[in-house]
């Protein structure tokens, strides 16, 4: 099952990187989000990307959008490495059970055990505007966040 553009975000609800649990739902009517699922913290692709996001943050600002990040890491590990790398955005630790809620929007990898790089934006009212991955061990590149941006500035124009 994978999720597709215009179907309503399954809502979930996981602790972050300081144990807080976090759920979806209660982005809903106050902010877009874009969920960065990502296979592991410290890795080198993962870091990378992540601090363009990091980098960018004006531009997600700007768009009425909060980046959240999602992997199967446990949140002690997502906490070292948002303090190691700087990051300011949330990151969601999706450990157990294991892949949960990256297994509800597709893109858990059995082969690997982690989620795949796959991006889900998803709009004030819950509803999935944007999808977009990239291959294993390839970042994201920003255009396609862009895109998405784009994307979902056109719905609120309509």
């Amino acid at each position: 099952m994978g999720i597709d553009i215009g179907d309503e975000a399954p809502d979930f609800e996981l602790a972050n990187q300081f144990g807080e649990h976090v759920r979806l739902s209660s982005y809903r009517g106050r902010s877009a989000v874009a969920l960065v699922f990502f296979p592991l913290a410290f890795s080198r692709t993962c870091s990378r990307e992540f601090e363009e996001l990091r980098d960018n943050a004006e531009v997600f600002a700007e768009a009425g959008v909060e980046v959240v990040g999602i992997s199967v890491d446990s949140k002690h590990t997502l906490r070292a490495w948002w303090s190691a790398e700087g990051l300011g955005m949330p990151l969601l630790a999706d450990f157990w059970p294991h892949g949960e809620v990256a297994r509800r929007y597709g893109v858990f990898r059995e082969d690997t055990g982690t989620a795949s790089r796959t991006t889900v934006v998803i709009d004030r009212a819950g509803v999935v505007r944007s999808v977009f991955s990239s291959a294993p061990g390839e970042p994201r590149p920003f255009s396609a966040y862009r895109a998405a941006l784009a994307a979902l500035a056109q719905t609120i124009a309509e």
